[in-house]
């Protein structure tokens, strides 16, 4: 199938998707499902893109497999947290909410739209290798899949370790330092930012996939400086207080690195 053809099914299908998805966080006055449905959003444009020209090859099945791994976990871990805070909205919502007062509602079917199009920019890796001739199994497709089981596996691990500390601390002001969270403030974040490496590497087995690198280049942004870190730990100050500041000063905020000692000099900057 043309590629513009597919770019073109891909983007309308996902305007359709993030609307009604709007509609519904109207209905129920929670737009944190955006969240969600961006996982979703890019698992499900990556697979239509790429199965037209699977033809069941190892390759296109591998790639299909990593995604839809990545984005129905992811997902439904989104899911599942929306779920249970409703009808508490995400405070990253509530702010928004804040600052356009009496046009949340068109404001937010702006914000779903402009999601709607971060996710088929997102997913360009998957319509590079959805272009590809060659079907043949590389050093790139190796990579790539290496560095996707290694996020996968340890983003997994790190939401489940949060998870049980947070069921066995419920309503507790201490911090979370066990297992990757003792060597990250947010191991969840840096594989997250592996995977998105490994499906670019993936990407760089197929002509063009190389310039898709803006793919990982926009996660790792986000991450560290709009939608992840910045707005996670100011929640965490304010909900955990000196205790979260103590953490802040002894663990590295994104790379997994040995905690320094409560008397070092936290002056050192931390990976």
């Amino acid at each position: 199938m043309n590629t513009w053809l597919l770019f073109g099914i891909g983007s309308a299908l996902m305007v359709c998707v993030f609307t009604a998805a709007w509609a519904w966080a109207r209905r129920i006055n929670n737009y944190s499902i955006v969240d969600a449905v961006w996982a979703y959003g890019i698992g499900l444009t990556g697979s239509l893109w790429l199965m037209p020209s699977a033809g069941g090859s190892l390759k296109q099945t591998v790639a299909v497999a990593l995604l839809v791994s990545w984005s129905l976990r992811l997902g439904f871990h989104l899911q599942e947290r929306i779920r249970k805070a409703h009808p508490e909205e995400d405070a990253r919502y509530k702010k928004l909410r804040g600052v356009w007062h009496d046009r949340v509602s068109s404001a937010f079917l702006w914000f779903f739209l402009a999601q709607a199009g971060s996710v088929v920019v997102l997913a360009l890796p998957f319509l590079a290798i959805s272009n590809c001739a060659d079907q043949s199994w590389g050093i790139w497709e190796t990579a790539g899949l290496c560095a996707c089981l290694i996020g996968i596996f340890g983003e997994a691990l790190a939401d489940s370790q949060m998870k049980q500390f947070k069921i066995s601390h419920k309503g507790s002001a201490t911090v979370c330092q066990t297992g990757l969270w003792r060597y990250s403030r947010h191991p969840n974040y840096f594989f997250e930012a592996v995977i998105w490496c490994g499906f670019y590497l993936y990407a760089c087995g197929s002509p063009w996939g190389w310039a898709t690198f803006h793919a990982p280049f926009i996660i790792i942004y986000l991450l560290l400086r709009v939608t992840g870190i910045p707005p996670t730990e100011a929640a965490a100050v304010l909900r955990k207080g000196e205790a979260y500041r103590l953490y802040q000063k002894t663990t590295s905020a994104f790379i997994p690195w040995p905690p320094k000692s409560e008397n070092s000099n936290t002056n050192t900057s931390s990976p």
